[in-house]
């Protein structure tokens, strides 16, 4: 055990320096992710820093969808004790004022390089414990916070200079702690319960009055592990809506949604009516290092210093069948329609993802997508078709007598 700076400051939770880990899980982690959303849709950037101690690593990435392309680069290095000041290469995360205001820098690397500013919009909040078991152990229990806010400053790939600024920009971040699979993959020993599939849904959405945030995790028959909905609103009144009821919108042939329609009910019983629509997506596994990702799994140790930069072009449909195993990060507008008919408008982060079946949303296999006009009008052929023959008495019934 080492001492670090944080160890002068009143903040121990166990007998151990700050940097000892409470467990000895190989797995503990400590992150966060940021996204830049360009609320006209025009790019989009993921990224985060995160610790593994148990791993000796600490890493980062930045990835930038732009056009058809998705570029990511990815920075890795031995982790140190000083965590006042976050950094990996040329990647660095300075905490300006705690839970508001955050400064983001990347040098130059591989070709990419930004300088941007936090801002919130609102306080940040602690959602709800995180926790999934198997048979045998704890492969998630995680604390996270989060918030909404927006962005000032710049991202450059290969020379192009993209502008962000409050106005233009929304944004999510997300801080979170505990233990997910992280690094190597581990000896799997006799096999344990299959992995059945996951449905997912996380809003966190800004309007001029309140903040939005849903989470909703679904097994393959729609049972709800993880259901978490409350706006809270400027005057810091906080208001746990209910009666969640969700209908994503697909892109025919696949499981890619282009928008969602969701209704509460807010404590009294009335109706809200949100409206969420895509403006630009990034599958959250082609370089951020998220279940699925086959460039890069966060705290795999890469030997010491090391950089690298990754591509994927969106329009190869062998590129694109890798979307159906991963989660996807959409800049999205909202419309949010309260009991008495007054629209408000908001935007921020869309995120969803469909692993597996879900029969609620009609997919029974791995492989099933949305369907298509053609899918659809073959069913109603179908099903057309019996009726037909029935309307038809066979020879031997129009001889029985009635």
């Amino acid at each position: 055990m080492k001492l670090s700076p944080l160890d002068e400051y009143p903040i121990h939770q166990t007998p151990a320096p700050v940097s000892w880990p409470a467990t000895s899980d190989r797995n503990f982690y400590d992150r966060s992710y940021f996204n830049v959303l360009d609320r006209a849709g025009r790019f989009m950037a993921l990224t985060g820093i995160g610790y593994y101690p148990r791993l000796g690593v600490k890493d980062a990435y930045f990835v930038v969808r732009r056009g058809d392309t998705q570029t990511a680069v990815h920075l890795s290095d031995a982790i140190d004790d000083d965590r006042l000041n976050q950094h990996v290469g040329g990647y660095r995360l300075d905490v300006v004022e705690p839970l508001q205001e955050m400064h983001l820098t990347l040098a130059d690397t591989e070709g990419i390089a930004a300088d941007l500013t936090w801002r919130g919009l609102f306080p940040a909040a602690l959602e709800k414990p995180h926790d999934m078991l198997t048979d045998r152990r704890v492969t998630l229990q995680a604390s996270r916070f989060a918030q909404v806010g927006t962005w000032e400053g710049w991202i450059d790939v290969d020379g192009e200079r993209l502008t962000v600024d409050h106005d233009s920009s929304v944004a999510s971040r997300d801080r979170s702690w505990g233990i997910r699979p992280v690094g190597e993959a581990e000896p799997p020993g006799r096999p344990d319960a299959a992995f059945r599939g996951m449905w997912w849904l996380y809003l966190p959405l800004a309007f001029d009055d309140f903040h939005l945030f849903l989470i909703l995790q679904e097994d393959p028959d729609g049972h709800r592990s993880l259901y978490d909905c409350t706006r809270r609103w400027r005057d810091g009144r906080v208001e746990q809506l209910d009666g969640v009821r969700v209908t994503v919108h697909y892109t025919p042939g696949t499981r890619i949604p282009d928008g969602a329609q969701i209704d509460f009910l807010n404590r009294a019983g009335d109706r809200i009516h949100l409206e969420v629509q895509s403006k630009l997506f990034a599958p959250i596994a082609f370089g951020a290092g998220y279940g699925g990702d086959s460039t890069w799994a966060h705290g795999t140790w890469k030997g010491g210093p090391f950089t690298e930069r990754v591509s994927f072009d969106l329009t190869d449909p062998d590129v694109m069948a890798g979307a159906a195993f991963s989660l996807i990060d959409h800049v999205c507008s909202a419309v949010c329609t309260e009991p008495d008919g007054q629209r408000r408008d908001g935007a921020g982060l869309f995120e969803h993802g469909v692993i597996g079946p879900h029969h609620p949303s009609g997919f029974t296999e791995w492989t099933d997508v949305a369907a298509t006009p053609a899918d659809r009008a073959q069913e109603s052929a179908d099903r057309a078709q019996p009726s037909a023959d029935r309307a038809q008495p066979s020879a031997e019934e129009q001889a029985s007598p009635a």
